[in-house]
Order: C-alpha cells, then structure tokens, then sequence
C-alpha cells in the first residue's frame, strides 16, 4: 500500500508501507513528518504560506496526537465531507480519465 501527497505541480511524496502492515495514529504521525521534510526540500515557500490538507475524515487523521502534529506544522485542514464521489481528487490526478 501507499500514501501519495501531491500539489498543482506535482507529486510530494509517496510513501509505501509493508505489506499487511497496519497503518495507524503513530505510522501516519510518521509520514506526515516525512511530508513535512518534502515540503522543506521541494517547496518550502508553502510553508511560509500555508498548507492546505485534504483527507478524509478516519480516525487516524483526527486523533488528538495527529491534530497535534498538524497544529504544530502550522497546516490547516480543509474540511471534507464523509463521502463524496464529486470530491476523489486522487481519481482524478493519479489515474486520469
């Protein structure tokens, strides 16, 4: 499995997990420090700007220490509804039509 973050100019980061591998609180709280480091590398003005996040709404993605983490970097979360055809970006960038 694998998490892809990427922006209008292209991919972030992809970051591949063991197979079978369970991804939690603490497993996710490490890619988005991996994300972070991207961000400084690949485009650090966003970083002074503001990062937008999209994700759904999982539990990991909100428990208090991912919160924490995502506060700390200073990123805003866009809010996302529960379920939503119209709003699968993923589709639409990393698999074309």
């Amino acid at each position: 499995m694998a998490t892809v973050f990427w922006d209008h100019q292209g991919l972030l980061l992809v970051d591949f997990h063991t197979c079978g591998a369970t991804v939690n609180a603490a497993s996710y709280c490490a890619t988005l420090d991996q994300l972070h480091k991207a961000f400084r590398r690949k485009r650090p003005e966003l970083l002074l700007k503001g990062v937008l996040l999209l994700h759904d709404n999982a539990r990991l993605h909100t428990v208090l220490v991912t919160r924490d983490l995502k506060q700390r970097f200073r990123w805003n979360v866009l809010v996302h509804p529960p379920y939503s055809l119209d709003l699968a970006p993923s589709d639409f960038h990393l698999f074309g039509r």
